[in-house]
């Protein structure tokens, strides 16, 4: 027998809140869009927002007296710039106030087999991002079940926090599959999250149910608006 899915009613709304990473990437984002969406992020109570590398100074400023944590991205969306490259990014971020990392792992090295390669570029981020939490973005749509997997565990062996299904600039994004086995392939001490495709209350109950944690969303108010109205009564 399955066991009923979750609902509205079996979470609370600090618990949905604190999944999700409001999302501020889409590149034509002006300053007033990433501001506001800062904003959205405090008036919500969502745990972070990711944003572009260059608008981190603005936006530590913008939430400095909010409890939404800075997060951005490293390598982004590719994976493919060079370890040092990482290296200085993570760096910089942290130095402008960044204070979680969203970083792409190196596709074609992982897909090649250069398993050693992946893992001292993780670790390489991972050691310059010093209390920074790190989430290594597998890219899923270009990988198969066994690449997941080695993945998943390659961050784990490299010191990262999270295993992260996708950066939202590939064919397919996060599906439900995924983040079961992603979950099933590393320990309890590395959380898994979700990102691209999860536009409503229902998926992202759905997310919860697999076991991840974060989850990346453009539609935050949508998805918590619903949410107080489901369970208003």
């Amino acid at each position: 027998m399955h066991p009923e899915k979750l609902t509205a009613h079996d979470v609370t709304y600090e618990e949905l809140a604190g999944m999700i990473d409001h999302s501020l990437l889409k590149p034509e984002l002006t300053i007033k869009e990433v501001l506001e969406g800062c904003d959205l992020a405090h008036e919500y109570k969502v745990v972070s927002v990711c944003v572009k590398p260059a608008d981190v100074p603005v936006v530590a400023e913008r939430l400095s007296d909010s409890t939404v944590a800075v997060g951005t991205v490293i390598g982004f969306p590719h994976g493919s710039s060079a370890t040092t490259t990482k290296v200085f990014e993570a760096q910089r971020a942290v130095a402008d106030g960044a204070v979680e990392l969203d970083m792409v792992l190196n596709i074609g090295w992982l897909i090649s087999g250069e398993f050693d390669r992946v893992e001292d570029d993780i670790r390489a981020v991972v050691d310059a991002s010093g209390d920074a939490l790190v989430k290594v973005i597998l890219e899923n749509a270009y990988l198969t079940d066994e690449q997941k997997v080695r993945g998943c565990q390659l961050v784990e062996a490299a010191g990262g926090d999270f295993v992260k299904t996708s950066t939202g600039y590939a064919h397919s994004g996060a599906t439900l599959e995924d983040l079961r086995l992603m979950r099933a392939s590393v320990g309890p001490d590395v959380q898994v999250k979700a990102a691209a495709g999860v536009r409503s209350l229902d998926a992202l109950l759905a997310v919860r149910e697999t076991g991840a944690t974060r989850c990346g969303a453009t539609r935050t108010a949508e998805i918590l608006d619903d949410y107080r109205e489901r369970t208003a009564n």
